[in-house]
C-alpha cells in the first residue's frame, strides 16, 4: 500500500521469500488478477492446519479473496491503519493494525528522524496520529465484522495479504497484531513489493511469499492497470456481510 521508500533507505536482510519464475515480466488487470497469481505461490500451504488468510483492508481483500477461493480457506480481515509523514502522506511513518482485541503499532524509524529533522514536534504528533488512526481501526473492525468475533487464530496458519508492500509499515503492524494471538505459522503474502522492503517482514512472519520482489516500481499501484479505490461496501461483500 502506498507509495516506495523513497529518500529513506532501508537495510536489505537475507531471509527466505518466495520467488516466481516469471516475476520479471508479471503485471496484473487489477487486484483479483494479482491474488490469483498470488496464490500459485501459497499453494504449498493447501490443507494447513486451520488455515486462514487475513486480507488488509481495503486494498488487499480483493487480492486475499481470490487466494482464500484458491486454498478453500476462510476469509477475514486484519484491519490497520497508515500514520502517514504529513509532507508525504502517502509515506508511513507508522501503522497500527487490530483484531480480537489485540493492537500493534509499528514506526518507521527512517521516515520518523526525518520528520523529527524538520519539526521538533514530530513524536507528538506521531502519537496523536497513532491515536487517531487507531479509532478508525476500532470503527472499521466493526462494520467489516458487525457483531461477530475474530475467527480463531490460537495454532492456526494464517496468511496475511495485502495488495502490495511498500514501506512495509501496515504489513508489519498487521503481522504483529496477529502474532499476538499465538498463530501456528505466520505467513505475510503480497503480489509485489516496492525496494528490498518486503524482507523486513521476518520476523514477525515466519515465511514471506512475494511472486514480484524487489520490483524497483515507485509505488504498488504500478504493477497494477487498474488500481482505484477498493470501498468499504466492496470489502464488505467479499466478507459476506448483508445490509448497509
Amino acid at each position: 500500500m502506498g507509495g516506495a521508500p523513497g529518500p529513506f533507505p532501508l537495510t536489505d536482510p537475507s531471509l527466505p521469500m518466495f520467488f516466481s519464475a516469471s516475476a520479471s515480466s508479471a503485471r496484473w488487470e487489477d487486484r483479483a488478477d494479482a491474488g490469483r497469481d498470488l496464490a500459485v505461490g501459497l499453494a504449498a500451504f493447501t490443507g494447513a492446519p486451520g488455515l486462514l488468510v487475513l486480507g488488509l483492508p481495503r486494498g488487499g481483500v480483493p487480492v486475499a479473496a481470490e487466494a482464500a477461493r484458491a486454498l478453500s480457506a476462510p476469509l477475514d480481515v486484519v484491519v490497520v491503519r497508515k500514520i502517514g509523514f504529513p509532507e508525504q502522506p502517502e509515506l508511513a511513518a507508522g501503522a497500527v493494525a487490530g483484531i480480537a482485541g489485540t493492537v500493534c503499532t509499528v514506526r518507521n524509524e527512517d521516515v520518523l528522524r526525518y520528520w523529527r529533522s524538520r519539526d521538533p514536534g514530530a513524536e507528538d504528533l506521531f502519537a496523536a496520529a497513532a491515536e487517531e488512526q487507531l479509532a478508525e481501526v476500532r470503527r472499521r473492525e466493526e462494520l467489516f465484522r458487525p457483531g461477530a468475533p475474530a475467527r480463531n487464530i490460537t495454532g492456526a496458519t494464517v496468511i496475511a495479504v495485502d495488495d502490495g508492500v511498500a514501506t512495509g509499515a501496515t504489513m508489519r503492524a498487521a503481522l504483529g497484531a496477529v502474532r499476538k494471538l499465538g498463530p501456528g505459522r505466520l505467513v505475510a503474502a503480497a503480489p509485489v513489493a516496492c525496494g528490498s522492503t518486503a524482507g523486513l517482514l521476518v520476523p514477525p512472519a515466519d515465511d514471506v511469499v512475494v511472486p514480484w520482489p524487489d520490483s524497483g516500481l515507485d509505488a504498488v499501484g504500478l504493477a497494477y492497470r487498474r488500481f482505484g479505490q477498493t470501498t468499504d461496501a466492496e470489502v464488505r461483500a467479499l466478507l459476506g456481510v448483508e445490509g448497509d
